[in-house]
């Protein structure tokens, strides 16, 4: 059911294998967190159709939908750490989704501010300064894997919100 990874992707699962539990399905991203290079900007990536889809709706039922994503993805990311043995596996993507979906929240959308807010999201995810790299480090289980991300679309929607308002983008 698993296949060894490097040392850096313990007992990543197969496609396969995802395909048989519908929530580490969810929690890999629909697949892209097998990628075997930048696992969590590939997930950042496979979660921009949604957004798109999402940037449609009206202001509150994206910040529900955003909301939803965020709650359900702490029982998904638990599920799969428990499931896999691993704390935050690299693969782990789900809190990608919510990480970008809240760098989004009230931005226009423009091919521009698409960009900007990837970039700025995996800015902040991958160098976690203070204060998501404290989370990151110190806070367990599904609600600290997504913590991080919750902290660094916060600080990349911050980014971002300046840009476009002060009519930068």
């Amino acid at each position: 059911m698993m296949a060894m990874g490097n040392s850096k992707r313990e007992n990543t699962p197969t496609f396969n294998a995802l395909m048989r539990d519908p929530l580490m399905f969810l929690a890999f991203g629909f697949g892209s967190g097998l990628s075997r290079y930048v696992p969590g900007t590939m997930g950042t990536l496979a979660c921009v159709p949604l957004y798109l889809l999402m940037a449609q709706t009206s202001f509150l039922i994206y910040l529900f939908i955003t909301v939803v994503a965020t709650l359900v993805g702490i029982y998904l990311c638990e599920h799969s750490a428990k499931k896999l043995g691993v704390h935050d596996h690299s693969g782990i993507v789900w809190d990608e989704f919510a990480g970008f979906f809240i760098t989004m929240i009230a931005i226009p959308l423009s091919w521009q501010t698409l960009l900007a807010g990837f970039v700025l999201f995996r800015f902040f995810d991958m160098l976690k300064p203070w204060p998501i790299s404290v989370a990151d480090k110190k806070l367990g289980g599904g609600f600290g894997i997504m913590f991080d991300d919750v902290l660094a679309g916060g600080a990349a929607w911050a980014c971002l919100y300046a840009l476009v308002y002060t009519g930068v983008l």
